[in-house]
């Protein structure tokens, strides 16, 4: 499948080696390629000279697989093998181990060992809703801000919803910030017995449901973890916004990654309209998995007719035709056009008679001669459907993706042919770098 040539195409080497390209987030629906487009981007810019730190999401260890490293946690770890000046560093989030450290950066210790400890706190740092998009972009604003890295690259979080990476601190910072929260934090912060006193009088029904709902414990936990918290609520929030902020900054650019797939380019095309409602800049689109053909110019129908004339014989190259044939039958010496003696009235040879001579009588039971293999023709057909198959796949393909770019034409494309097997190394990866980049793998050149 080939790019219309009105769609422009994704330069994706003068966007890795744009000095002042600092982030580059890799956004999709899931089982789209974005952990495999991830790294092959952070592969071919640190070859290219950049200092790069790929951060995953994924809970699929693909990542470090594919980067010969034995695994990935919170730490970036430096990958070897790679050809030339750059660096490349890999990690993996740690949602837990991630949330962990702001409440020991922001609370001094006694505070963040009663928030460690709290059983609401343990809950809701390794599984609350929202809690893996948000931490993503609190280690993002950390990688940021240490300046370690000139070049970071994302792969968002799996999700039914690519837009929950975006939502996600929105919505962590609106539970922390909601009037659930406040009411929960407001007996603690009016102290002493007059916070005793509004608990017993102004919350005692609020609370006797709620604990009967949720348990008198899990309440009591809800409760201290929020005093606990009180004063890290605004930094959440605060932080949050700066992320928000940087990702809509001109060093930052998105790629959207899809597959030639209806449901994926569909999910595509919403999140580029998002990107832009949001002021988020995308750089474009990467589609992953296109089927192609070095046989283009036979098309389907015409391959399927071609093998039913194989199989039925109707194009069989015999030189001469059928005369051919009654030549080679023909004995040598006679002319082709003469009667044939009548079966009966022919002596039998030599040969014949030893041939026939052992053979079993009309009646009894032979065994199976052995299946014969495949003819030439057979073969021949068979590949021609197969080819027919592959021609309607890249017609389908086709027909995804026009509707994709006749809905946004301004969206640069970069399309990734599909590998015949899985990528588990980074000779692999080189290879989607190469891919992305509109190089050819064999040669290196585009």
């Amino acid at each position: 499948m080939t790019l219309d040539p009105a769609v422009a195409p994704l330069e994706v080497d003068p966007l890795l080696d744009d000095p002042q390209t600092r982030i580059i987030v890799c956004c999709g629906s899931g089982g789209v390629g974005k952990t495999t487009t991830a790294a092959a981007l952070g592969v071919r810019a640190a070859e290219r000279g950049r200092k790069v730190v790929v951060l995953t999401i994924d809970p699929a260890r693909r990542l470090a697989q594919s980067m010969g490293i034995d695994s990935l946690d919170n730490t970036p770890r430096q990958v070897k093998g790679i050809d030339g000046s750059g660096e490349l560093h890999a990690m993996m989030l740690d949602m837990k181990r991630t949330f962990d450290e702001i409440v020991e950066a922001h609370a001094d210790p006694d505070r963040a060992r009663a928030i460690l400890d709290n059983p609401f706190y343990q809950s809701l740092s390794a599984g609350f809703a929202g809690t893996q998009e948000y931490m993503a972009m609190e280690k993002l604003g950390q990688l940021r801000a240490r300046d370690e890295w000139d070049l970071i690259v994302v792969d968002t979080p799996p999700s039914r919803s690519a837009l929950d990476f975006l939502d996600a601190p929105k919505r962590l910072g609106s539970f922390l910030d909601g009037k659930f929260i406040r009411l929960l934090m407001a007996p603690a912060k009016m102290g002493g017995r007059a916070g005793m006193k509004f608990l017993n009088v102004g919350m005692s029904m609020m609370t006797g449901t709620l604990g009967k709902l949720l348990g008198g414990q899990f309440l009591r936990d809800v409760q201290t973890f929020v005093a606990a918290m009180d004063t890290m609520f605004g930094g959440f929030r605060t932080r949050a916004d700066a992320t928000y902020r940087l990702l809509q900054a001109p060093g930052t650019a998105f790629l959207v990654v899809a597959a030639p797939e209806r449901d994926a380019l569909r999910e595509a095309a919403y999140f580029v309209e998002r990107l832009a409602a949001e002021g988020m800049p995308l750089a474009g689109l990467v589609l992953n998995r296109v089927h192609g053909s070095g046989a283009a110019r036979l098309s389907a129908e015409r391959a399927r007719a071609a093998a039913e004339n194989l199989e039925e014989g109707r194009i069989v190259d015999q030189g001469g035709g059928k005369d051919g044939v009654r030549e080679a039958a023909a004995p040598a010496g006679s002319s082709p056009d003469a009667p044939q003696a009548p079966e009966a009235s022919r002596t039998p040879q030599p040969h014949e008679e030893s041939q026939t001579s052992g053979s079993p009588k009309s009646g009894t039971s032979t065994s199976e001669p052995p299946s014969e293999p495949p003819s030439v023709n057979q073969l021949t057909a068979g590949l021609l459907r197969l080819h027919a198959e592959r021609m309607q796949v890249l017609k389908r393909e086709q027909r995804t993706r026009d509707r994709f770019t006749a809905l946004h034409p301004e969206v640069p494309v970069a399309e990734v042919a599909a590998l015949p097997g899985d990528v588990h190394d980074l000779a692999g990866l080189r290879t989607i770098g190469i891919r992305l980049a509109g190089e050819d793998p064999a040669t290196g050149t585009a």
